[in-house]
């Protein structure tokens, strides 16, 4: 008997064909993710290096609200940097409305700015929970497969009535592909999920030094009054 990927695939029972396409399935869902989630990302990263030096000159000339009309533009909306800076713009400008004193303004701006990284950071951890499920339900799925061809390995035993490699060659082979996709695809998916996940720690501590710097803009700005 011939063990070709075709050759195996013909020699495997309707269980393991069923867990191979769904492990496949899996690991192109895990590819997807990846792909997709790095477009957004680099959509953040690009739109931000061109908005943040922008931002902060005009900040520090005091144009509060022009830097506000700048992070708010549509095309701004995908810079992590552009939302929490206008986030915490806006919050300022509605205390000042609202005849809050200095300290209260600045408060408010501070909760302003976390809420929008809050916010950005669960739309970056979009689709993470599916690659960290599909990293830890992967193995299984292939022991299931597992399960099935050493069941049609004993399966061929009792019908030909022989323990020879002959006899259980397919349902062993039906086994140890089914192991190896479901390995295969937790380590995609897997090694996904965490180069993502450290990307969107970076971002996280972007997001933190951005309230930091519009927080301390607004408290110089109180300070040289």
């Amino acid at each position: 008997m011939q063990f070709g990927l075709i050759e195996m695939w013909q020699a495997m029972g309707t269980v393991a064909k069923a867990v191979s396409l769904l492990l496949i399935s899996l690991s192109i869902i895990s590819l997807y993710l990846f792909i997709e989630r790095q477009l957004t990302f680099n959509r953040a990263k690009t739109r931000s290096q061109l908005i943040a030096p922008k931002l902060a000159e005009m900040l520090k000339n005091g144009q509060i609200k022009e830097a506000l009309a700048l992070a708010s533009k549509k095309e701004n909306k995908g810079s992590h940097l552009a939302r929490v800076t206008a986030a915490g713009i806006q919050e300022f400008l509605s205390g000042k409305e609202a005849h809050l004193n200095h300290e209260e303004q600045i408060n408010t701006a501070q909760r302003g700015c976390d809420r929008a990284a809050n916010l950005f950071n669960q739309n970056l951890k979009r689709g993470l929970n599916i690659l960290a499920t599909i990293a830890t339900s992967a193995p299984f799925i292939g022991l299931f497969g597992t399960i099935s061809g050493i069941i049609n390995a004993f399966r061929s035993m009792s019908l030909t009535g022989s323990g020879g490699i002959g006899a259980v060659a397919g349902g062993i082979s039906e086994a140890l592909v089914t192991t190896a996709f479901g390995i295969g695809v937790a380590i995609i998916a897997l090694w996904c999920y965490n180069l993502l996940n450290t990307k969107i720690e970076i971002y996280d501590a972007e997001m933190d030094n951005t309230t930091s710097q519009v927080i301390d803009f607004f408290i110089r700005a109180s300070e040289s009054k």
